[in-house]
This record gives C-alpha cells, sequence and structure tokens, in this order.
C-alpha cells in the first residue's frame, strides 16, 4: 500500500517566485536568500549595490527585488528603484522604520511597498509573495511615510470620479461599475480616462489598475485594502 498521501514533505511549486536581492550587509544578503530558499522561493541573484543585482542578473527576470533603502555606495534611492524596475521586476523595500523620507521617495520612485526590517521572516517572506502576485502592499510604514510628507499631492478627484476609481480599484470590471452607478460605459471610461489624466497633473502616473489601486488607498479613498482583486477585469 502506498503512503504517498501522508508525506508531509511539500512539493516545490512548478513556477517558484524569483527573488532578487540588494543589501551591502552580507549577513542580511545571507539571511534573507535562506529564507527565500525556506519558503520555496528562488534566488536568482543577491548583490551589495542595485547595479551589481542588474548586471549579475544578466537579463534574467525577477519577480521582486528586495531592496535597502541606504546603500554604502552613496547611491540615491530614486535611482536604484528605477534601476531595479528596469529588469521588469516589482521592486519590495526592506527597511528600517524611522527612514520616513527615503521610503516616501522609494514609493515615488515605484516601489510596490515597504517592509520593515525589523519584521519577523514570515511576515517578509509574506510581502514578497504578495508583491510578487502584483498586489499592493498596504501596511502601516506605507501609510506613515505618505502622512508625514506634506508635499504628498492628491488628485482632486469629484464625488462621481471617487466612485469610479472606488468602484474599479476594487477589482470590478469597468462594466459592473457602470451598471453599479447607472451610467453608461462609455461614461464610465471617460470617467476613468479624467482620472488618470488627473493622477498624471499631479506626477503620480496610473496607467495600470494595480497603480490605480495604489493610489486609491494612497488617497484614503480604499484605505486598508487587502488588495487581492487589483489586476483582474478592465
Amino acid at each position: 500500500m502506498s503512503h504517498a498521501a501522508t508525506d508531509p514533505i511539500p512539493s516545490a511549486p512548478e513556477n517558484p517566485v524569483r527573488v532578487g536581492i540588494v543589501d551591502d550587509h552580507e549577513s542580511v544578503r545571507l539571511g534573507l536568500q535562506a529564507a527565500c530558499e525556506n519558503a520555496g522561493y528562488e534566488v536568482l541573484f543577491a548583490a551589495a549595490t542595485a547595479q551589481a543585482l542588474v548586471d549579475g542578473l544578466a537579463g534574467r527576470q525577477c519577480d521582486v527585488i528586495v531592496l535597502d533603502l541606504s546603500l554604502g555606495d552613496g547611491s540615491r534611492v530614486t535611482d536604484n528603484v528605477h534601476l531595479a524596475a528596469t529588469t521588469g521586476s516589482a521592486v519590495l523595500v526592506h527597511s528600517i522604520a524611522d527612514r520616513v523620507a527615503s521610503v516616501r521617495e522609494a514609493l515615488a520612485a515605484g516601489a510596490a511597498g515597504v517592509i520593515p526590517k525589523s519584521s519577523p521572516t514570515t511576515t517578509v517572506m509574506a510581502a514578497v509573495a504578495s508583491v510578487a502576485r502584483g498586489d499592493v502592499l498596504n501596511n502601516l510604514e506605507w501609510a506613515t511615510a505618505i502622512d508625514a510628507d506634506r508635499d504628498f499631492a492628491k488628485a482632486q478627484l469629484g464625488r462621481r470620479e471617487r466612485d469610479v476609481l472606488h468602484l474599479y480599484a476594487s477589482g470590478l470590471p469597468l462594466k459592473m461599475v457602470a451598471m453599479q452607478l447607472g451610467i453608461a460605459h462609455s461614461t464610465a471610461r471617460e470617467y476613468l480616462d479624467r482620472i488618470r489624466v488627473k493622477y498624471v497633473e499631479v506626477g503620480r502616473p496610473a496607467p495600470t489598475k494595480v497603480d490605480l489601486l495604489r493610489r486609491a488607498v494612497e488617497d484614503g479613498i480604499l484605505p486598508g485594502l487587502d488588495a487581492t482583486e487589483g489586476d483582474r477585469g478592465v
């Protein structure tokens, strides 16, 4: 009789999350790499600088790059986020919690979220998985960075535009948004186009549905949303 059904060892996922790591402390890199591998993720490369990571990847694409904010090479946060993003990977900031200005800069540059270095390993691994799925990582550190920045420009949306954004960013297809609001599909599309224009005007473009979800969370239109439906439907 076969005992395969009682085997406690889980099978490896067919497509494990692919991770890159940037931290100028070797002990942190090794710790993150071990944690990722224990979680079943594949670490493609780990490096002390963003440029070294990009060079080491040699064209391979990660699902997530875990990026330390303060690197010893004197590089700028915005440049590092942009450099990591050029690989086609989502960027998860891994930082100590009191660097609010740098966290804000990383989010403005397009980082998918921030996870404090003080977080339990399981929390960090869950954040990696969340970002790999394309979800918006909404947590206290993100909210604090935004709230502390008086220059954070909110798009001035009208009531109907906020209604459209709220429903659409929550995961509804645009056709369902139009039905719920009692407006034509073409009208809902016009509202959505205006919303995107307004975010571009304040320097916070939102070309995708996940981007719109991020803006809705940032601006308090969807406070505390656990974004698992962020990129479904059009």
